[in-house]
């Protein structure tokens, strides 16, 4: 399919404002660019309660924002699903600030309560700083939810690009480390694998956002020393057995260097007997979950985030 021409539109103004691939900038340039991502969305939903808190990271507090629905009320009659998502920035960038506008989104499209959780960044932070995070911010959830009126036996795990992997990493531990029951997990155009050599690394090189040579750049922000891209609390791809993880919607977009490692990633689950369902956005680049003002047709990847969160957490689904 042709490039979506709100997309092309967008490509082209950045080009002509002078938009320089990842690989070229400083890590706090990369990060003042990530955080302009709030330029090109929608004015943000209401929704019935925003809470700020802190949870316990590996390394010290860190920030946690709770969302929930505005249907809801302040304070639910009834438990709620919970959403726990992992913004997107590379593992470099990015804040529960960049990715407020999506999660209320989420939280009024799936009727769930949505815990945005902050994690340390690389390079400052490199891994496993930000796996550790994330699962200690799935414990904290587990354990605290119920006090917002959210039901800690009905958790979705969700994420976008970084955070995709984060939410596919937290999963396997969860499953090896017995720990939160989780219902689903939700990723959302994931990054997967450093090594990875698909038809889409080579096609999708250059000229749609983020660039190949961009996400190697990340990629070696974030991994610590060689080893790191052999375990699959980096690379959830190198995990040997993947059997016993929760149901997964794998999200990706056409026009996008990482897209047959995101597939791939879902096939193998599938083929581990994990029910794993892979959405394609045919015209679409990476990034477009936080494009909602610039680019419409991100309705289309949130709708599919709410439906899906809704068929797996709905009281028929959970009993």
């Amino acid at each position: 399919m042709a490039l979506d021409d709100h997309v092309a539109q967008l490509i082209e103004t950045l080009n002509s404002q002078g938009f320089t691939s990842f690989e070229q900038l400083s890590v706090e340039q990369a990060r003042a660019v990530i955080d302009t991502f709030t330029g090109l969305q929608a004015p943000a939903q209401d929704v019935a309660r925003v809470v700020n808190l802190t949870y316990p990271g590996g390394g010290g507090d860190l920030p946690v924002r709770i969302y929930v629905p505005a249907a809801a009320g302040p304070v639910p009659e009834t438990p709620l699903p919970v959403v726990l998502y992992f913004h997107g920035g590379g593992f470099i960038g990015g804040s529960i600030d960049v990715a407020d506008e999506p999660c209320r989104a989420v939280a009024n499209g799936a009727g769930a309560i949505v815990v945005s959780a902050e994690y340390r960044l690389a390079p400052e932070h490199r891994f496993p700083a930000a796996p550790d995070d994330a699962y200690a911010a799935l414990n904290w959830v587990a354990a605290h939810i119920a006090d917002f009126g959210g039901d800690p036996d009905n958790i979705v795990i969700a994420g976008d690009s970084a955070g995709g992997n984060l939410a596919a990493v937290t999963a396997l531990r969860a499953r090896n480390e017995a720990g939160p029951s989780l219902r689903g997990q939700v990723l959302i155009y994931p990054v997967i694998d450093p090594s990875a050599e698909f038809p889409s690394t080579r096609e999708y090189a250059e000229g749609y956002v983020i660039t190949k040579r961009g996400l190697d750049w990340f990629w070696m922000q974030y991994l610590d020393v060689p080893g790191d891209a052999s375990n699959p609390y980096a690379v959830p791809s190198r995990a040997g057995d993947s059997s016993g993880l929760p149901p997964a919607l794998v999200l990706t977009n056409e026009y996008e260097v990482g897209r047959d490692e995101a597939e791939d990633y879902a096939a193998r689950l599938e083929a581990a007997g994990v029910d794993a369902t892979v959405r394609r956005f045919d015209g679409l680049v990476h990034g477009v979950f936080w494009m909602s003002g610039a680019v419409p047709r991100s309705s289309e990847v949130l709708a599919a985030v709410c439906d899906y969160i809704g068929s797996i957490t709905a009281p028929s689904a959970v009993q």
